[in-house]
Formats: C-alpha cells, sequence, structure tokens
C-alpha cells in the first residue's frame, strides 16, 4: 500500500484506477500477507466488491462526491457493522451479527469507503496486545514476535502491513495511541464527546457510550488522520493558523521516577525538544502548574475499571456507589480546569504514551504482567498512568512517531492539547514528525 486514502479517492475520481480495483487489490493483501499477523479477522469480502462496483456506477453516472471515494478500509471488531458478528473476543458473543451499523461505519459509507471487513480486538477490549480465545493473536507486522499494541492491535497491524490506509478505533485506557505507536502510525484520541460512539457497544447492548472511552481515527498518513477526524467529529473542531514549527509553546513531560520509562524514549522526546527549539520554539521541561498527576492517575484507575467492566468488578472488589461516582466526576472537572490553566501557557504537552516500545508477547493478566524497561522488571499496570494523562481528563491526544529504538523498533509519544484544539495536537504532532523523521 503506497498511496494515501486521500490519493486513492483522487484517482479514482480522476478516472486513473477504480474502486474495483482498489478493492481487488486491498484483499489480496490480505489474503497474500495476513496468515502469520491474523489482524483482519472477520473478512466480508463479497459484500466490499458489490459496495466497490456501486461506487464506480457512482461515478460514471458523474456523481464523484465522498472523501473516501472507493477507498478500501476496515474498522475495528467492536464497532458495528450490519451482518457482521461484534463480539469483542468474546465466545459467547461470537454468534452476535449486528442488525445496523454503527454511526461512524455509516459516514465513512457515505463518504465513499469500502468496508473489507474487520480487525482483531483483545476480550472486551481490556488489554495492550490483541489475543482472544475467538480469533487468536494479532501480532505486529515490523517483528512477528512482537505485540501491535491493544486494543486497537489489529487495526494498528492491518495499516502497518500496508493492507488499508485507514482504520477507526476507540481508546480508552491508550487503545488507539498506543497500538498506533508500536506500529509507527499516527492516532488521534479525540475530546470526549467530539465523535459520536453509538454502534460501539458492549455486544447484545445499546445506547450510550462507556465513561472515559472515545472512537477515533489511525492512518498512515496525517492528512488521511485530519480527513477521518473531520468525517467522523459530530460538529466542526477549532483549527490553528498555520504555524512554522518554531511557532508553538511546547512542555516537555518528564514522568520519571514515578513511571518507568526506557532511555530511548525519553532521550526521543528530549530530542525533540531540542529540536522544536533549535527552530525558535518555546520549550519547557517543568512547569508549577502540571497537575499533581499521582492523584489524576488514582481517580483515573477508579473510574476505568468499573467502565471496561461495566460494573461487575473482580471478585474481591465493589464497584463505586452513586456518590463515589458523582465524586470522580467532580475530580474529573477539577483536573480538566486545571490542564486548561496549563494550556493557556502551552499549546501542547509532548510525553510518552508507554514506557517500552512494542514488547513481546505475553498472556499473563494485565495486572500481574511485568514490563522490562531498560533491563528492569516493572508493573504493566502502572503504566496506564501516561495514557490517563489524557484520558482522564477528557483532552485530545495524537499518536506520532518521532524515532527509532535500538532494536529497529518505532518510537512513539502522544501530543496532548486542550479540550476540543484537536487540530491543533495534530499540528504539533506534525511538527515533531517532520524535525524528527524528516517528512
Amino acid at each position: 500500500m503506497t498511496r494515501t486514502a486521500l490519493a486513492t479517492a483522487a484517482a479514482i475520481r480522476a478516472g486513473e484506477t477504480t474502486a474495483l480495483a482498489e478493492a481487488e487489490a486491498a484483499i489480496a493483501r490480505v489474503e497474500r500477507d495476513d496468515g502469520a499477523i491474523n489482524a483482519v479477522v472477520v473478512r466480508d469480502f463479497a459484500r466490499a466488491l458489490e459496495q466497490a462496483r456501486a461506487v464506480d456506477a457512482r461515478i460514471a453516472a458523474g456523481d464523484t462526491g465522498g472523501v473516501l471515494l472507493g477507498v478500501p478500509m476496515t474498522v475495528k471488531e467492536s464497532f458495528d457493522v450490519a451482518g457482521l458478528p461484534t463480539c469483542w473476543g468474546y465466545p459467547e458473543h461470537a454468534d452476535f451479527i449486528a442488525s445496523d451499523d454503527a454511526v461512524a461505519v455509516r459516514r465513512l459509507k457515505r463518504a465513499g469507503a469500502v468496508i473489507l471487513g474487520k480487525t482483531n480486538v483483545p476480550v472486551a477490549l481490556a488489554d495492550l496486545q490483541t489475543n482472544n480465545p475467538v480469533y487468536g493473536r494479532t501480532r505486529n507486522p515490523l517483528n512477528l514476535e512482537r505485540v501491535p499494541g491493544g486494543s486497537s492491535g489489529g487495526a494498528a497491524a492491518a495499516l502497518a502491513a500496508g493492507y488499508v490506509p485507514v482504520e477507526i478505533g476507540s481508546d480508552i485506557g491508550g487503545s488507539i495511541r498506543i497500538p498506533a505507536a508500536f506500529c509507527g502510525l499516527w492516532g488521534h484520541k479525540p475530546t470526549y464527546g467530539a465523535l459520536l460512539s453509538t454502534g460501539h457497544n458492549f455486544p447484545r447492548t445499546s445506547g450510550s457510550g462507556v465513561a472515559l472511552n472515545v472512537i477515533g481515527p489511525l492512518a498512515r498518513d496525517p492528512d488521511d488522520l485530519e480527513a477521518l477526524l473531520d468525517l467522523l467529529a459530530e460538529a466542526p473542531l477549532a483549527r490553528p493558523a498555520p504555524r512554522a514549527p518554531g511557532d508553538w509553546r511546547v512542555l516537555l513531560l518528564e514522568v520519571r521516577p514515578h513511571v518507568a520509562v526506557q532511555a530511548s524514549i525519553a532521550d526521543a522526546i528530549e530530542a525533540t525538544g531540542r529540536a522544536f527549539e533549535a527552530a525558535g520554539a518555546k520549550v519547557d521541561r517543568t512547569s508549577p502548574l502540571i497537575p499533581d498527576l499521582a492523584a489524576q492517575t488514582a481517580l483515573y484507575l477508579r473510574m476505568l475499571l468499573p467502565a471496561l467492566t461495566r460494573g461487575k468488578m473482580p471478585e474481591g472488589m465493589q464497584p463505586p456507589s452513586l456518590i463515589d461516582w458523582f465524586g470522580l466526576i467532580d475530580g474529573q472537572t477539577q483536573f480538566r480546569t486545571a490542564w486548561n490553566r496549563l494550556f493557556e501557557h502551552y499549546d501542547a504537552v509532548i510525553a510518552p504514551i508507554w514506557g517500552t516500545t512494542a514488547y513481546p508477547h505475553d498472556d499473563t493478566p494485565l495486572g500481574e504482567r511485568l514490563l522490562i524497561v531498560d533491563g528492569e522488571p516493572t508493573p504493566a499496570g502502572a503504566q496506564m498512568a501516561l495514557p490517563g494523562l489524557a484520558t482522564f481528563p477528557m483532552l485530545p491526544a495524537t499518536s506520532v512517531r518521532i524515532g527509532t529504538d535500538p532494536d529497529g523498533l518505532p518510537i512513539g509519544v502522544q501530543v496532548i492539547a486542550d479540550y476540543n484544539r484537536d487540530f491543533t495536537a495534530i499540528a504539533v504532532a506534525r511538527a515533531a514528525h517532520q524535525l524528527m523523521m524528516g517528512k
């Protein structure tokens, strides 16, 4: 896959290729390469070819509208697609077939996208690697011995393998940002509520979205990332005026020693800060405005577990009372206010999204799993403080590659911006990527 989604749509619009040819080529890539990777686990190729022929018929009739005109893509398994299973990796829900498309899927189809199928997830979307008893394990295309991340791990793997140019995922604990980082991609966790998540529900349920959770785009290209965000957003999000890299105000967030981060990631963040400084940007490495991150993490974890389990807490743990839940919401508002004060002085914060690059497959339960950081074991669960930086205060964050570790794996970080400043996060991430990767 070499063309971006926007370039593919432009080529189809110009008559240089067809939606059918692009769909057939994408299907061929999946059938040829996905045996070892196992990213696209629900395949809907026959209907995809019908969709592609319908797009070509529209074009022949003179209708060339749609930002994703004829673009082949996949979506995360947790999104409902009419006629396809939505099981979230649960064997007991493997027979559930969705009757309607999720709102996001409907918008993609209206924009001309051709949906090839669905990509793999961990059980309950509750892990940062991707393995379940229904569809098996997904591997990172860059190194099959490493995880692609989770829970949008199949989505990221499909992109990294070059099957499709764009995907949609969801994020409550880094589930877009971490797979994007592990696979060297662009991923964006939107401002909470900016994108409607209807149709991204626990199997056999409907209604409101899960607390903290958002849906969002993943892409191989930042222009595609922005186009998907614009397409899926409920209302237009503010766009910053064009700026050179030296015009931004950036805070580098040091999280060690509270959270272990491998030296190559910390060094890459520092190098990014120096590159911004050399370009003329304001760069700080500390600020009295940084909220109490330990207190924020404690509240985030208290809200996260009931959200992930829909209140069905692990044995021996009680769900929060209604009074407790209101207290968590109050705390969330207070931290959002604190971050808003910080963003009066900075355009973006650059921070790790996880303490390592893509790590070896490990099926130990997340709460018991150890992560090896520069040769030292550390509890993997402690790393949840990093995605929680943006999740708990409901802030937008873009995952972007800024380097390569000694094992040749991508180094991705998150660029966090103020509430509803999603395009600012992407713009600063673009600048960081350009400064560090030269493109």
